[in-house]
């Protein structure tokens, strides 16, 4: 009801309220009702708990008396100013003027504070006990919802396996490897830590779309916890390589150049010719500091393969618009990454660059008109992205000159990859979406530059084994040791190697054979991973060949294995719908599968990877000793600090041969070794508990072979024992005294 006039002073002083004010008022009603229900769980708390009464019941005047103490937004319960007499009244915004207690008729009006602001009655005064215990029950409920949050759910996992994987780490018994390697070294509470990650990748799938933040979480703690171990326990160089390498970034650094043409044992000259990768470690060494690479050089793996990641994120978001199948492609080519490829090396450097080139091309390289009908979503696998727009000739012309140096810096720091490039690339041109003449006509130029000029010496040799190597698919294309692994730690290695494989290659083919409109979106993909197998006519690469080209197919393959175990979101098919309830299953089947196979295949033969320091100050005592120019023997040169001070020795790693080579020598040790010591030339033998483990796992010596070698050499008058201890022997050659 609206009154008419100047408002007059009722009994109480306090006049009522205006038109306008009223009108105000029942607007404001739905609103502040609307605020109220907003917040169910808080307001029936608040009901509950509050006290009854005039003073807990905070009554209203005006046009929101009547209403719930709780339904009044605490800004606004402000009483109305009293206009001076003779003035108009005005609004007044009610949130400026406090609010005043009105008490009733016949009672005491409440004590007020000096400011005029009333004082707490009641309850409310001095922090009453009503009130928190009203408030607990909702932040009870807040933190109820917020572990049921998505968030929360994705996060548990997490922490529970970094706990796991914590605890288990000082429980890691690397000091006292055998057969096994770290398998059975490993707590079980390790293993425990890496399911738990596994099943919490699988997790955060749900919503790899709105929040893929939490798949890349998972993936970068798998590949820490996975790698990490080595880094932060060994207390030496992890893997005989590296600690070549390490010998080779340290004489960089003490000459301050390289020599090309300079022949050295064990082709160590190549190094010289390819120093690009070296230059760079070297330019680190200095940056950190340090003395020598070895201060970081177990840390390559999970550097990496952290960088590896955004690059294949790329490729992967390239050809799919699918998070889940992009986030457990990157988990695939972590797990079947088993190779060993990943140290601080030439190849493992180049094939991130390698990585970066394709990325650029597939993403930047799609010439105009090629596409037909790969855009139009309809003809498209519900996974599938559409195909990139269109670059100018002109605009390809300057991706190539950016490029250009990433090309130059492959073929500066390893002879095999820009192979592998060209052999790729000219694989993307048979597609019309990316038939690149000029890319790849540059990328063989500079190859053939770097091979005629700075590579010269190795390439010629190489190309004169191709008269012997060429064609021979079943030689070029067996492992790397002579023959078959003794013992079931090798074994078991051997075996897994062969099944991840298989598991591999048969998840990609059935992607590429019932997902046929994802295959035509991502056909480079299928011809990248197609590229290397070529390569098996041409050479054995020293028996590396099947390796390299499984690590260059690897990108491809990764990905059509993810297709296969995560099916399309959007199909509504029957078989569609059969095909996700499988899939719910094989999924995290298949990844723990598969982490099974990379466990055995990685550290299985740690016992060859890791030398205490014992081993490695023995081996350094030895060719300190030695003098310059001396011939230093060792049954195999995959032990630490094989090359330390390489420059000044020549080596002669008398098992690296034949199979039936080796058994014809273990039948007189002693003289087939003397036989090949040039006259008059200082000779001492190395024998080492890791070269022990590596000749048995490599498969150049029978079970056994290594210890009667061992043993025939120490009896022999030819050799001399200079230094013997728990961790290896050292001999010197006595030609004077033999027969």
């Amino acid at each position: 009801m609206q009154r008419q006039g100047p408002a007059p002073v009722t009994g109480s002083g306090v006049p009522p309220q205006s038109p306008a004010t009223d009108r105000e008022a029942e607007n404001r009603e739905p609103e502040e009702a609307g605020t109220a229900d907003s917040r169910p769980e808080e307001r029936e708390a608040e009901r509950r708990e509050a006290p009854t009464g005039e003073a807990a019941a905070g009554e209203s005047v005006g046009p929101e008396a009547g209403k719930p103490a709780s339904a009044i937004p605490e800004t606004r319960r402000s009483a109305p100013a009293i206009p001076e007499a003779g003035k108009p009244e005005t609004a007044i915004p009610e949130t400026a003027i406090p609010e005043t207690a009105i008490p009733e008729a016949g009672k005491p009006a409440p004590a007020t504070t000096q400011a005029g602001a009333p004082a707490p009655v009641g309850p409310e005064a001095g922090a009453p006990a009503s009130v928190g215990s009203a408030s607990r029950p909702a932040r009870r409920g807040r933190l109820v919802a917020a572990l049921r949050s998505p968030d929360a759910l994705n996060l548990v996992p997490l922490l529970v396996a970094a706990a796991l994987w914590l605890w288990a780490l000082p429980g890691i018994d690397f000091r006292d490897i055998e057969e096994f390697g770290l398998l059975d070294r490993f707590p079980l509470t390790f293993y425990a830590a890496l399911t738990v990650l596994t099943c919490g990748f699988v997790l955060t799938l749900r919503r790899a779309g709105t929040v893929p933040l939490w798949p890349a979480t998972y993936c970068a703690a798998m590949l820490v916890a996975l790698k990490a171990p080595p880094a932060i326990l060994y207390d030496t160089v992890r893997y005989a390589w590296a600690s070549k390498h390490d010998a080779i970034i340290s004489r960089l650094l003490h000459e301050g150049t390289v020599h090309p043409g300079r022949e050295l044992s064990g082709g160590m000259g190549a190094y010289d010719q390819w120093p690009g990768f070296f230059s760079l470690d070297a330019a680190l060494v200095r940056a950190f500091g340090v003395d020598a690479a070895a201060s970081f050089i177990n840390w390559a793996p999970v550097a990496l393969g952290l960088l590896t990641v955004p690059v294949l994120i790329l490729v992967y978001r390239t050809f799919s618009d699918d998070w889940r199948l992009v986030w457990t492609g990157v988990w695939i080519f972590q797990l079947a990454n088993w190779v060993g490829q990943d140290y601080l090396s030439p190849q493992g450097f180049s094939y991130l660059l390698y990585l970066t080139v394709f990325a650029v091309v597939v993403r930047h390289f799609v010439l105009p008109g090629s596409a037909g009908t790969l855009r139009d979503r309809g003809t498209l696998d519900p996974a599938a992205a559409a195909v990139p727009p269109p670059t100018t000739t002109r605009q390809r012309a300057i991706a190539v000159l950016i490029l250009l140096p990433v090309v130059a810096t492959i073929n500066a720091s390893h002879q095999l990859t820009p192979v592998m490039l060209c052999a790729t690339l000219f694989a993307l041109c048979l597609t019309r979406r990316y038939r690149n003449i000029g890319l790849l006509v540059t990328s063989g130029a500079v190859m053939l530059v770097w091979n005629l000029t700075m590579g010269r010496e190795l390439f010629l040799d190489t190309l004169g084994t191709l008269r012997e190597k060429a064609g021979d698919l079943l030689g070029n294309s067996r492992p790397g040791f002579a023959g078959d692994p003794t013992g079931p730690g090798p074994e078991l290695v051997g075996s897994a190697n062969v099944l991840m494989v298989l598991a591999l290659g048969g998840l990609a083919v059935a992607a590429v054979l019932l997902r046929r409109k994802l295959v035509r979106s991502a056909l480079p993909l299928v011809l990248a991973a197609a590229a290397p197998l070529p390569m098996f006519a041409v050479n054995d690469y020293g028996g590396e060949m099947i390796f390299r080209v499984y690590l260059f197919g690897l990108p491809g393959s990764a990905f059509f294995a993810a297709a296969a175990l995560v099916p399309a979101a959007g199909a509504v098919s029957r078989g569609a719908v059969i095909a996700r309830r499988a899939t719910a299953v094989a999924l995290p089947v298949t990844l723990v599968a598969m982490l099974a196979g990379f466990l055995p295949s990685y550290y299985g033969k740690e016992g060859m990877h890791y030398a205490p320091p014992g081993e490695t100050a023995l081996t350094r005592r030895a060719f300190d000793r030695a003098p310059e120019g001396a011939l230093i023997l060792a049954a195999t040169g995959a032990f630490p600090d094989a090359y330390y001070r390489y420059d000044h020795y020549e080596r002669w790693f008398f098992t690296e041969q034949e199979v039936d080579e080796n058994l014809r020598m273990l039948k007189d040790p002693a003289g087939y070794l003397a036989g090949g010591i040039p006259a008059d030339r200082p000779a001492y033998v190395i024998l080492t508990r890791t070269q022990g483990e590596a000749v048995i796992g490599e498969g150049y010596l029978p079970e056994g072979g290594f210890d009667s070698l061992r043993g025939a050499l120490k009896r022999s008058p030819l050799f001399q024992v200079v230094e013997e201890n728990t961790y290896g022997v050292v001999l010197r050659y006595r030609p004077t005294t033999g027969g």
